[in-house]
């Protein structure tokens, strides 16, 4: 067992014992503090033994500012991760049933309305919380009462929790950093790879119709067994599904709405069609976003349009050439392909992204790194992996 999996063991199964002792600080001065070398900020994480669970013990089991504090699974009383996460054996941690006292920040990876009504338990104590489910997506009760067809738990909280897409909302997830219990809705996968494919041509008040053709691996629909996700249903097949009705529409919406210069600037982004495959592979995700634009466009301007929004940004590069989904497994990296067909005058954005990195672990961590006041690249500069 190495240095480093010895001691994130040791600090998971020395925390599996609840304590009272207040948290001290808000996240942006915990994160100060594990700058400085007096302590790495100390994380949960909620749902471990599912996919989006294993991808935030990879990453952050070697995140230089954080240290895994304790593993929550339902009804586990300290089972072995070798046992459930058998790639993850030789970091040597457990999973409890609870959360431990002295964690200060942490990850949710849970079913929807369930971390909602959870929530008070980790806010109450001032612990920072990254939902990784949808219940923080939505900036009032309605989109969530659309798209999953209950009332919000929580309704109140929506206004102060932040979507946590951090290449749109970079400043807002360091401003919540200082107050004390932070609140990150993190977003979907499939809204991750449509709005970044789209979200320049939204800023340019550009997306007059939108018809969105995405495609997903099968790890995006989690690890419980399904029927129809069985090998025999999902090989040599291509599957429709969520046909008008997928709910990662609502989110695509309201942030590509949000980004023009008034709320009715790109008319498209109020009735996106957004059709999702199910294809035979494990990890990754596609959106061919097709459009039609507002006025008639250049190349020369949509190629400034995306260099402008993304010149800066450490996780987004804009590909010469269509992408694909394996030059970017297992990576945070999100690629992404514009062009204008000049027959048609239609705009062709492709993106592509892992969905469980930057589509789910990898943004969340990114997210969290931010909220702290850490080195936004910090833990997630794995590069992809192929073949």
């Amino acid at each position: 067992m190495s240095a480093d999996s010895k001691g994130t063991a040791i600090a998971a199964d020395r925390a599996s014992v609840p304590t009272s002792t207040p948290l001290p600080g808000t996240a942006a001065e915990r994160g100060s503090r594990a700058l400085r070398g007096e302590g790495p900020v100390r994380v949960a994480i909620v749902g471990a033994t599912g996919y989006v669970g294993a991808e935030l013990i990879r990453l952050l089991a070697l995140h230089p500012h954080a240290v895994i504090t304790g593993l929550v699974g339902r009804d586990r009383k300290g089972d072995p991760l070798a046992g459930i996460h058998p790639h993850l054996a030789t970091r040597d941690l457990h999973v409890y049933d609870h959360v431990p006292d002295d964690a200060e920040a942490v990850f949710l990876a849970l079913p929807h309305g369930v971390a909602a009504a959870r929530i008070d338990e980790f806010t109450a104590r001032g612990m920072t919380v990254i939902d990784t489910g949808p219940d923080f997506r939505f900036r009032d009760a309605a989109g969530y009462r659309t798209w999953y067809h209950a009332e919000h738990p929580r309704p109140e909280l929506l206004e102060g929790a932040v979507y946590g897409l951090p290449e749109l909302h970079r400043a807002e997830l360091a401003a919540i950093g200082t107050k004390g219990g932070a609140i990150v809705g993190s977003p979907g996968c499939y809204a991750t790879t449509t709005i970044l494919a789209l979200a320049p041509l939204a800023r340019a008040g550009l997306l007059a119709d939108v018809v969105v053709d995405a495609k997903s691996g099968v790890s995006g629909a989690g690890r419980d067994p399904k029927a129809d996700l069985h090998f025999g249903e999902v090989n040599e097949n291509v599957k429709a599904y969520g046909i008008f009705t997928h709910r990662h529409i609502g989110e695509i919406e309201q942030e590509l709405r949000g980004q023009g210069a008034a709320p009715d600037a790109n008319p498209g982004a109020s009735g996106i069609d957004f059709l999702p495959h199910l294809v035979p592979m494990t990890r990754g995700i596609l959106s061919a976003c097709h459009v039609r634009t507002t006025r008639p466009v250049t190349q020369a301007e949509l190629d400034e349009l995306y260099a402008e929004a993304y010149r800066d940004e450490p996780f987004i590069t804009i590909s010469p050439v269509a992408p694909a989904t394996k030059h970017v497994l297992g990576s945070n990296e999100f690629r992404v392909f514009c062009r204008v067909d000049e027959r048609t005058g239609r705009v062709l954005a492709i993106g592509v992204l892992d969905n469980l990195v930057k589509g789910a672990a990898g943004q969340a961590i990114q997210a969290f790194n931010l909220v702290h006041g850490l080195p936004e690249p910090a833990g997630l500069l794995q590069l992809p992996l192929a073949p």
